[in-house]
C-alpha cells in the first residue's frame, strides 16, 4: 500500500512538471510573443500627427456627391460625417447618395450622380469593379472620383480612374484583430470567422484573420463563415443560435470584418445568457461597438479606422486632385480599441477620433483660419 502511495505521488509529480513544461513551451511561442507586444503598440493613444504638412491651396467652390455602400454601414456614416465638417469649413456642397447594400442599388446612385455632373464622385464602400462603364462615363465628363474603402489597399486605383483611395492598410487591420484572439488566449484561440464576399476588402480582411490564426500552432479556426452584411439583422439571431449549439464551449472567439455583425449577434448572446464568444472587430469603430466594449457587453475589442479623419482626408485629397497635384499618400496606422482605452479613445462620440490636430492640420494647408 505504501509502495502504491509513493507511485501514485511520483506520477502526479511527474503530470505536474509535464504540465508546467507544456505551460512554460506555449508560454514563450515566439508568435505569441509578437501578438502581445502587437497589441501593446497598438493600444497606445495616437497623438502625434504623421499625416501631410503641405499641399494646395483650397479650390473653390466645388460640388461633390458621396455615394455610399449602405446607410446603416456605422463605418460609412463616420466618414460621411467627417466629409460634412471638411466640407463645411471649405464651403463646398456635398450630396449623399444611399447605395442600400446592392449593386444595383449602388450602380443606380452612381448613374444618377454622373447625370447629375458635379465636380467629383465618392465611391463610400463599395467595390467599383461592379461600375466599369459608368466610371469610365464619368471620367469622360471630367468629373474627379476618389474613393473610401473601394479596394482593400490604400492609393491610387488606375484602372477605375479613381485619383485615391482612402482607407487603413487592411491587412494590418484583419491582423491586429487576429493578433488579439491569439495574445488573450495565450495561443489558443478557436475562433469564427464572419465576412462578406460582396466587398472584395471584407473577403481579404477574413483571408488574413485566418490565415494569422492558422499560424498559431494551438490556435484553430471552426469556421468561415460567408453572409451578407446587408441581411446581419434577419442572418445573425439564428446564426448566433446554431454556432453556440454546435460548438458550446468552444465558441470562444468570433473575428468579424465589420461591427454591424455584432449588432445583431449581442442580443442573441444575451438571450442565451452567454458571456462568449469574445467578439473582435476588424472595422469600423462604429458608436453601438464602442458602446458594448464600454459596458463590457458581447463585445470585447474592434480594431477602428479614424472615420472622421478619413472624410477630412477625402476632401484634401479631392482638393489636390482639383488642383492637378498628386494625392498625399497618406495611410491612417492600424488602432486598437478594448475596454482599457475605449475611455481615451472613444470621446464624447464613442468613435475613434485620433486627438493629433489633424483638422487645423489640413486647414492650415488648405489656407484656412
Amino acid at each position: 500500500m505504501k509502495h502504491y502511495f509513493y507511485k501514485t505521488l511520483t506520477t502526479v509529480a511527474k503530470i505536474v512538471v509535464l504540465s508546467t513544461v507544456v505551460s512554460s513551451v506555449y508560454a514563450n511561442d515566439p508568435f505569441v510573443d509578437e501578438a502581445k507586444q502587437q497589441v501593446a503598440a497598438a493600444t497606445a493613444k495616437q497623438e502625434k500627427w504623421d499625416g501631410p504638412v503641405s499641399g494646395p491651396v483650397l479650390q473653390q467652390n466645388k460640388t461633390v456627391i458621396f455615394i455610399a455602400s449602405d446607410m446603416k454601414n456605422g463605418g460609412v456614416l463616420g466618414v460621411i460625417d467627417g466629409m460634412k465638417e471638411a466640407v463645411g469649413a471649405t464651403g463646398w456642397k456635398l450630396d449623399v447618395l444611399d447605395g442600400a447594400g446592392s449593386v444595383n442599388n449602388q450602380l443606380s446612385a452612381l448613374n444618377q450622380a454622373i447625370a447629375r455632373q458635379p465636380d467629383a464622385i465618392v465611391i463610400g464602400g463599395w467595390n467599383p469593379n461592379v461600375a466599369k462603364i459608368p466610371l469610365k462615363k464619368a471620367a469622360k465628363y471630367g468629373i474627379n472620383l476618389v474613393s473610401w474603402h473601394a479596394t482593400p489597399e490604400p492609393g491610387p486605383i488606375d484602372k477605375y480612374g479613381i485619383y485615391y483611395n482612402v482607407t487603413s492598410d487592411s491587412n494590418e487591420i484583419a491582423k491586429l484583430s487576429a493578433m488579439l484572439a491569439i495574445a488573450e488566449s495565450n495561443g489558443k484561440a478557436k475562433v469564427v470567422i464572419l465576412t462578406d464576399s460582396l466587398y472584395e476588402i471584407a473577403l481579404k480582411k477574413a483571408n488574413v484573420m485566418r490565415e494569422v490564426i492558422e499560424k498559431c500552432k494551438e490556435c484553430k479556426v471552426l469556421e468561415f463563415i460567408d453572409t451578407p452584411l446587408a441581411d446581419t439583422s434577419s442572418r445573425m439571431p439564428n446564426l448566433t443560435f446554431n454556432l453556440l449549439q454546435k460548438y458550446g464551449d468552444d465558441l470562444q472567439y468570433a473575428l468579424a470584418i465589420n461591427d454591424l455583425y455584432f449588432d445583431f449577434m449581442a442580443p442573441s448572446l444575451r438571450s442565451a445568457n452567454k458571456d462568449r464568444p469574445y467578439n473582435i472587430s476588424a472595422g469600423d469603430g462604429s458608436v453601438t461597438a464602442y458602446q458594448r466594449i464600454r459596458n463590457n457587453d458581447k463585445q470585447f475589442a474592434t480594431v477602428p479606422e479614424p472615420l472622421n479623419l478619413h472624410g477630412w482626408q477625402l476632401v484634401d485629397e479631392l482638393n489636390r486632385a482639383f488642383a492637378k497635384e498628386k494625392p498625399s499618400g497618406y495611410v491612417t496606422p492600424a488602432h486598437l480599441v478594448t475596454k482599457e482605452n475605449v475611455a481615451f479613445d472613444g470621446g464624447e462620440n464613442n468613435l475613434y477620433d485620433p486627438q493629433n490636430g489633424y483638422k487645423e492640420q489640413y486647414k492650415t494647408i488648405w489656407g484656412i483660419k
